[in-house]
């Protein structure tokens, strides 16, 4: 695993920023890709996610070559102002 150095504090609300692994949503050229196992830090607080360099550089790579990703997820997409009862 890559030496992660850590930013301290979150800029967006002042929360502990700590290392997890997580699976990202990773937004590329009006896309969006998930990614499963991705060394990341993130925000006790908010959540905010923040990758080093190193790993943001990586998850470009996967994005750049979604075509040859073969695992897919599904999910119900609805609209916000549907009807509910």
């Amino acid at each position: 695993m890559v030496k992660m150095e850590t930013p301290e504090i979150c800029e967006f609300c002042d929360g502990e920023v700590e290392h997890r692994i997580i699976q990202a949503r990773f937004h590329y050229k009006g896309q969006i890709v998930y990614i499963d196992n991705v060394p990341a830090w993130v925000c006790d607080k908010c959540g905010e996610q923040y990758f080093d360099a190193p790993v943001y550089r990586h998850l470009e790579d996967i994005a750049k070559h979604r075509d040859y990703i073969e695992k897919k997820i599904c999910f119900p997409l609805a609209e916000y102002d549907m009807q509910v009862s």
